[in-house]
């Protein structure tokens, strides 16, 4: 068995999802974000992050070491400008891929972006994404490389002090008064 820093087949399907968690947020830092993860993953997001003083954006993490089918339930993924998929490739021998896909791309489906409803049947209602080789070339002005090139721009010489700070619902209420 191969176990070297880009072979993934060892890893069972939590480790491959909490593995990719964090390297989004690691990348995520690494460009100047401010990264505030949650203790509990009940809403069916991982993460929020900001950039400097620009409103905060909420992050799903994905993760596949295949072509496939990746998806997020509706009830989950409610597509808003402020929700973002970070889909993770993982491929032995390379670096994973960041693709960073606002939620709002489903409001348009095709034959990559869908929209599964499930109607009369057990499975809930998801929005779905089709990985296979051909899509990727689709995807890959999503690349987390892209996004950070077009989207932040920061004056030369200066410094950005990335922060990971853990939320929790006690966290989150303002401080008592003595």
């Amino acid at each position: 068995m191969t176990t070297g820093a880009h072979s993934f087949g060892h890893l069972n399907r939590q480790q491959v999802g909490t593995y990719a968690e964090y390297f989004v947020k690691m990348q995520l830092t690494l460009h100047g974000f401010q990264v505030y993860t949650s203790e509990v993953d009940d809403r069916g997001i991982d993460f929020v992050a900001r950039y400097q003083h620009l409103p905060f954006i909420e992050v799903q993490v994905k993760a596949s070491r295949t072509a496939n089918y990746i998806f997020m339930q509706k009830s989950k993924f409610d597509l808003h400008e402020d929700l973002y998929l970070a889909l993770v490739l993982l491929r032995t021998g390379q670096d994973p891929d960041i693709y960073y896909i606002p939620a709002i791309r489903w409001r348009q489906t095709d034959e990559i972006f869908v929209s599964r409803d499930y109607e009369g049947l057990k499975s809930k209602p998801e929005w779905g994404l089709y990985i296979s080789e051909k899509n990727i070339l689709a995807l890959n002005h999503f690349r987390i490389e892209n996004l950070m090139k077009n989207t932040i721009k920061t004056e030369p010489n200066k410094a950005v002090e990335p922060t990971i700070m853990a939320v929790t619902d006690a966290a989150a209420q303002p401080p008592r008064q003595p």
